[in-house]
């Protein structure tokens, strides 16, 4: 259990405070991660899935609380949004057949969740961002009531002191300026955890930031936001802007952004990614803990770190670094980047290549990154977002002195034998790392991703009703579908 956050403002003593606490912790952490043996440990993945409540007509009902008192599963908690909630699976050994394990989980969880939700007239929709969401379903009046939000919502404002401002161009074209940070809560993920060796932290970092561009580019589903055509993966596009704390006020000093894909290639592992974090972006919410980090290692004890664990909560990289002091602690990273739905085995599949290309990069990531510049990695990340299928991302080449770009279709295709190694070689039983990544296979023979059967089967509504009618037809069928179980790829387009 992490920090509680009980009120919504801060002194600026507190501030003051939390600051130190994370110096100290920082200090704390290069010890723990000198420390011989720590967390190292066999691998495991785990994974947390957001979704969204919605009611019989396919509009966002704002009843997590009601739904979380029905139901007493600890794998379930709230969101930022009323109408959000979130899964969190156990973590599991990745030798043997670890997907097989989350399958069932996410069904069982999936299952509890519509159970309880049904008792108060909501459904479950699991996808990126929802097709019917409109602007009168978000605003202040949207964010779940525990004062974290609240706290984290204000803190935004009050550093930016004026509206959030929101442009995104695809197809259609969104502009549109909000004062709180609900436009969070129209993202919804699939978010994957995989523990590293401390050792192995900066070279299995730096393979996941290389595979983010091409898995993302097969699996994009989030193509609509506020009923225009956008991003096949607008999620990325929101997302930043959402929980932007950068004013315009002057200033000499270059301000980031708390939603980044990163600033570099990592160079020495974890303990350098969390030190960014803390020199790059002001404390949010400065709450402390009765915990001297470095009075706990001057008894032997672990640390819990949780200032440093808190503001790490509040900087959003696509993939980020995690401390974990349970069960004798471990270091992992957390891959943010992919989008709730289409279904199970969809993000099963996903899962499988994007935990196998890490796995399957790492042991030649060294040998790749001098023939790929970081802006490059950003710009594939950002292009595969915004064109999915179609992209064109840059790969470094061992034959060539400079990168050259390849349809992102064709990368993957070239990539899924690295995918297999990895998952093989870290213990996956091989059956079940054919069986998911033929999935994407079948999905780059079919040229059809989530959010391609989404734009679809909206060009074929929309010709016979207006769209807000068009979309909530499109939300019944792609809840029908997912029902089935069949993976997107196999989605008929009637």
């Amino acid at each position: 259990m992490g920090l509680q956050i009980q009120k919504e403002t801060f002194e600026p003593e507190e501030y003051e405070r939390f600051g130190q606490r994370l110096t100290e912790s920082l200090e704390a952490l290069r010890q723990v991660l000198a420390r011989p043996g720590f967390g190292v440990g066999p691998r495991t993945i785990g994974a947390e899935l957001e979704m969204f409540l919605v009611d019989a007509a396919g509009y966002p009902l704002p009843v997590n609380r009601q739904v979380m008192s029905q139901t007493m599963d600890p794998r379930v908690t709230v969101e930022i949004d009323r109408f959000n909630l979130e899964c969190n699976l156990r973590p599991a050994p990745l030798a043997g057949r670890p997907f097989t394990a989350m399958r069932a989980e996410f069904e069982s969880a999936l299952a509890e969740v519509r159970r309880a939700a049904a008792t108060q007239g909501a459904r479950v929709a699991v996808t990126g961002i929802l097709p019917t969401l409109r602007e009168a379903d978000l605003g202040s009046g949207a964010l779940t009531a525990q004062p974290r939000y609240r706290a984290l919502s204000a803190a935004i404002r009050r550093r930016r002191q004026e509206p959030i401002r929101v442009v995104i161009g695809g197809e259609d074209r969104l502009t549109l300026e909000w004062d709180d940070v609900s436009l969070e809560g129209a993202n919804t993920s699939l978010q994957y955890h995989l523990r590293v060796d401390p050792a192995d932290f900066a070279r299995m970092y730096n393979a996941a930031q290389l595979a983010t561009a091409p898995v993302l580019a097969v699996s994009g589903n989030s193509p609509f936001l506020l009923g225009r055509r956008l991003w096949d993966e607008t999620r990325v596009a929101l997302f930043r802007q959402a929980v932007d704390d950068r004013g315009e006020a002057p200033s000499e000093a270059p301000q980031h952004g708390r939603v980044t894909f990163g600033h570099g290639w990592a160079r020495q592992g974890a303990l350098e990614l969390f030190a960014e974090s803390v020199a790059l972006h002001a404390p949010l919410l400065p709450v402390l803990g009765t915990e001297s980090p470095l009075a706990r290692l001057a008894e032997g004890a672990l640390p819990r770190l949780d200032e440093l664990r808190l503001h790490q909560g509040t900087v959003w990289s696509w993939n980020r670094a995690i401390y974990d002091p349970s069960a004798g602690g471990h270091v992992r990273i957390e891959m943010r980047a992919l989008p709730a739905g289409p279904t199970v085995v969809d993000m099963l599949a996903n899962g499988a290549l994007l935990l196998g290309l890490t796995l399957g990069l790492a042991d030649e990531v060294e040998s790749l990154l001098p023939g790929l510049p970081f802006t490059c990695a950003r710009g594939n990340f950002l292009r595969a977002a915004k064109e999915g299928l179609d992209a064109m991302l840059l790969w470094p080449e061992r034959t060539a002195p400079s990168p050259r770009l390849v349809p992102a279709v064709a990368l993957v295709e070239r990539l899924l034998p690295v995918a297999r190694q990895g998952l093989v070689g870290a213990g996956v039983e091989a059956e079940e790392a054919d069986s998911l990544l033929s999935v994407v296979a079948a999905r780059l023979r079919a040229q059809q991703t989530g959010a391609r059967w989404q734009r679809k089967m909206l060009a074929r509504l929309e010709a016979h009703m207006p769209r807000p009618d068009a979309l909530g037809a499109l939300l019944e069928r792609y809840m029908t579908h997912a029902a089935s179980g069949r993976p997107v790829h196999e989605w008929p387009l009637d």
